[in-house]
């Protein structure tokens, strides 16, 4: 089973940016896509974004992502920019990966998970 480990959250203003990482490995794991999903507290686990693992193009976004927030992949590591925070993004970030090759927004859909990172946004 792949293996995720997320990194780069932390304690950031409003208006600031952060990268998040995830970094996977794994043997005999085809991964078909991975996602980012968050967990606001005290809310229901959400998605961010998507990518399809082969796709250099192929993307999702969830609409409070689209404008700010970018996914991308380079060799096993995926990465999460988020540009203009404010403290809605406050939140724990997850990676998630999947074996079929189709984006999906639906946590039910990713069979292996990281342990999450901390993204708290100060006002």
């Amino acid at each position: 089973q792949v293996r995720l480990v997320e990194s780069g959250g932390g304690l950031v203003q409003a208006e600031d940016s952060l990268t998040l990482s995830c970094t996977t490995s794994g043997h005999g794991f085809n991964i078909g896509a991975l996602a980012w999903f968050r967990q606001p507290p005290g809310k229901e686990r959400e998605f961010v974004t998507g990518l399809l693992w082969n796709s250099p193009t192929a993307r999702d976004y969830s609409d409070s992502a689209r404008s700010r927030f970018t996914i991308s992949r380079d060799s096993n590591t995926m990465y999460l920019h988020m540009n203009s925070l404010n403290p809605e993004d406050t939140a724990a970030y997850f990676c998630a990966a999947r074996r079929l090759r189709e984006l999906s927004r639906s946590a039910a859909d990713f069979h292996s998970w990281g342990q999450g990172t901390q993204v708290t946004v100060s006002s």
